[in-house]
């Protein structure tokens, strides 16, 4: 789903050349950065991007109701695109596995997108590594299973959220470096230097294989409005291009 992440970051443009509004093909997005970096916001503009594109329905799995709805720019706000979006709450790791395992039994149409937000909520209840990659199978399985219902060659979407620790933390690590073979498309989330009543990042996108790697920054006014511009690329700047496959934060 790193397109429609794209899309989220571009402001919400046109997909350009060899960038079509579908999912089909994409592979599943790991959304990571530290507590407070913004992922529930870009998780939620991603829900918005995908509920304007016509299609079904998005799936916003999180443990807890959001405090607020970020801002943006536009209509993205719109009722139309917010009724599209259906939120549901598992409260525990059992309830999560429950839910989706449940989910070939749900009518209605099929979702167009899967998102989890705080998926490291879930694993702190039984952070072994056999669970991690048991969570992560399961929801891969669910997204195809809910492509499959969508058809037409237009499959579901999958972007999870994911906080970071600090570095340092040898189990934390190998359990990322688990999910990063799960979700080869990963975005990065690291604080930048804020400005006057704002809250800056600088957010890194690695496609996994399609389309180009690119970078932005994210800022959060105090009122909550998300803005986000293209990141200054300056020579010999490497602080994001550490390899992801290391598991390493960037």
């Amino acid at each position: 789903m790193a397109e429609t992440l794209r899309r989220v970051l571009n402001s919400g443009g046109a997909a350009g050349p060899g960038e079509e509004n579908t999912a089909e093909a994409e592979p599943p997005l790991l959304l990571l950065g530290v507590h407070g970096s913004g992922k529930t916001a870009l998780l939620f503009a991603a829900a918005l991007e995908a509920a304007g594109e016509g299609r079904g329905p998005i799936l916003f799995l999180t443990r807890r109701p959001l405090q607020s709805l970020p801002r943006r720019i536009g209509a993205a706000l719109e009722p139309l695109r917010l009724q599209k979006i259906r939120f549901q709450y598992p409260p525990s790791t059992r309830e999560l596995l429950r839910l989706l395992c449940s989910a070939h039994e749900t009518r209605g149409p099929a979702p167009s997108l899967l998102l989890l937000d705080g998926l490291e909520e879930y694993l702190t209840e039984d952070p072994g590594s056999h669970e991690a990659a048991y969570l992560a199978a399961l929801l891969l399985d669910t997204a195809a299973h809910f492509s499959h219902r969508v058809g037409s060659g237009r499959g579901c979407g999958l972007i999870v959220a994911l906080q970071t620790q600090e570095e340092g933390d040898s189990a934390t690590a190998l359990q990322l470096a688990l999910l990063q073979r799960y979700f080869p498309a990963q975005c990065w989330l690291q604080p930048d230097a804020p400005g006057p009543g704002q809250h800056c990042l600088r957010a890194c996108l690695e496609p996994g294989g399609l389309g180009a790697r690119a970078e932005w920054r994210v800022t959060f006014r105090q009122d909550g409005e998300m803005t986000v511009t293209p990141w200054p690329t300056q020579a010999g700047d490497t602080s994001l291009h550490k390899g992801s496959s290391s598991g390493g934060q960037p």
